[in-house]
């Protein structure tokens, strides 16, 4: 491994090129960061985003010979990977689909061979990649199925953590997809990667029913007598520390949070709005569960912001403070 014991050396991946993400990791390079940040990405690219946006930036091939040092503000180590097209500004390009994908890759595979100690991403625009042709049904997914491991999203801002049990599917397909089997390895990742990878050592799970009332005990929907009541009792009784299901429009009230280490939603905008209300561009996405630790934004590519300067950069910051904390951790003491 190359990376040193005291100098953390990170995978930067820059998104849709078109988007924001290469304004946010030029800005980014102008910042002081104790680690070493190795951004994937197309060097001449950069360059010409950092010019459209008035900055001076050195750009210098990444060695992974090299010794980690803490990144030099101005200054950007760059893991080379060309775009196909010319990129502009605003203008999706599925061109590029497959350098997006390149990126990605490569980060994922440097993490898992100990290159780099865990990678952190910029959006991508998931609709010009399937346009592409190319399967992609997130990032989260993709990373996993090189990696392995079973993915789980986690979004946080200070103060208040979101696990959720599905991600991206339309609410129709939601209830079936609520399983004891996959409600059960949800809840078995969620439990020990707080303890692993945040020092938290009985995390305090908290557990939205999926109906309104929390099924009003069968009259509003089932699913929690059936499935989800059952499945929490079996995890309590191997000493997971649950409380739910509870119903989702109070669980995020005072009452519930003074004891809460995350909340667990049974789908995507069952808990995300109210992580978003309290802090937007200030959260971090996390994808628990797999054998490399990975941090994202809490945004998207936001194409009309793309070269103008205007592209607020506190998510990404926390991605990267969030990723060198999970560093800092090690598995196997817990």
């Amino acid at each position: 491994m190359t990376t040193s014991q005291s100098i953390q050396r990170l995978a930067l991946t820059c998104g849709e090129p078109a988007g924001i993400g290469p304004d946010l990791c030029v800005a980014l390079a102008f910042q002081h960061h104790e680690c070493e940040l190795i951004a994937i990405a197309d060097p001449d690219m950069l360059k010409e985003r950092a010019k459209l946006l008035g900055l001076e930036l050195e750009i210098k091939k990444f060695d992974p010979l090299d010794p980690a040092r803490p990144h030099q503000a101005g200054t950007l180590l760059v893991f080379p990977v060309s775009t196909k097209k010319q990129v502009n500004c605003g203008q999706l390009n599925k061109e590029n689909s497959r350098y997006v994908i390149e990126s990605i890759r490569l980060a994922t595979q440097g993490c898992l061979d100990g290159l780099f100690s865990a990678m952190v991403t910029a959006p991508v625009h998931k609709g010009i990649i399937n346009d592409a042709g190319l399967e992609f049904s997130g990032h989260t997914e993709y990373i996993a199925d090189i990696s392995g491991g079973h993915p789980v999203m986690m979004l946080a801002t200070p103060g208040l953590r979101v696990a959720l049990v599905t991600t991206h599917l339309p609410l129709a397909d939601v209830p079936k997809a609520i399983t004891a089997e996959r409600l059960t390895k949800v809840i078995q990742v969620l439990d020990r990667d707080l303890r692993c990878r945040f020092s938290i050592r009985r995390p305090n799970i908290l557990v939205c029913g999926l109906n309104p009332h929390a099924g009003e005990g069968g009259h509003l929907g089932m699913e929690e007598i059936e499935v989800i009541i059952p499945t929490l009792e079996k995890l309590k009784s191997q000493g997971i520390r649950l409380l739910g299901p509870l119903p989702a429009d109070s669980v995020f009230t005072p009452k519930y949070m003074e004891q809460a280490d995350v909340v667990l939603a049974m789908y995507h905008d069952q808990g995300l709005p109210v992580l978003k209300h309290v802090g937007f561009g200030a959260a971090v996405n996390i994808t628990l569960g797999l054998p490399i630790i990975r941090t994202s934004v809490d945004h998207g590519t936001a194409l009309e912001l793309a070269g103008t300067g205007l592209a607020n950069g506190s998510s990404l910051n926390l991605a990267i403070k969030t990723a060198l904390e999970m560093t800092s951790y090690n598995p196997m003491h817990f």
